[in-house]
């Protein structure tokens, strides 16, 4: 269990109010960090309903989706890892605070600016805090022939959800005092990982 615990710990997102714009940097870690502009996360210019762009998203990619806090130190590192640990890339991701995002969190009845939680979107449905974590961990294989399911499958039914959910919180609202945050939003991918972060040009008519 204390693999899982680990896990919980990293992929836990904190609260947050937003992003600003920053410049593009290129000593960013692992160059998987894309330059936003002023305004970019407002949904001002978004024509489609939150329904319509769930439903673009897993029009032709069935692959769930990771909604995480793109200022998060750890969530961030969290995402790295979480892309080492997934050699087949089951997994997509996107920050809260992006078009795709935002829509998403309103298309599961959030509120668009809500990044209290980590999200796991899947075609069936929405997670959050230690559900989330938990389908996360599912689809994570760090090592050859040693997935995690099982340890995730034995959490789910050997701890209760107010307990699990209670640590959640206990380290999500606790996250920027111990990581601390960046000015800069991780909304893209650079490289060979363009195919795991969902474009943001799908929110858009």
């Amino acid at each position: 269990m204390r693999v899982l615990s680990t896990i919980f710990l990293a992929l836990s997102a904190p609260r947050s109010r937003g992003c600003h714009a920053f410049q593009s940097s290129r000593q960013n870690v692992r160059g998987r960090f894309a330059s936003v502009q002023r305004g970019a996360i407002s949904l001002g210019s978004t024509t489609l309903a939150p329904e319509e762009v769930l439903e673009r998203v897993f029009e032709q990619d069935s692959r769930p989706i990771i909604l995480f806090d793109g200022v998060c130190n750890l969530c961030n590192s969290a995402v790295n890892l979480a892309l080492d640990w997934d050699p087949s890339g089951k997994l997509r991701f996107a920050a809260l605070q992006s078009k795709v995002g935002q829509n998403l969190l309103q298309a599961h009845d959030r509120d668009a600016n809500d990044i209290s939680s980590i999200v796991f979107v899947t075609p069936k449905g929405a997670y959050t805090k230690s559900d989330a974590i938990l389908g996360i961990t599912q689809e994570l294989n760090p090592l050859p022939f040693v997935p995690l399911k099982p340890l995730a499958l034995a959490g789910q039914y050997m701890v209760p959800q107010i307990l699990r959910d209670a640590v959640y919180d206990g380290v999500a609202n606790n996250r920027y005092s111990i990581m601390g945050k960046r000015d800069e939003c991780r909304f893209d991918a650079d490289g060979e990982f363009d195919d795991r972060f969902v474009d943001d040009n799908l929110a858009e008519g």
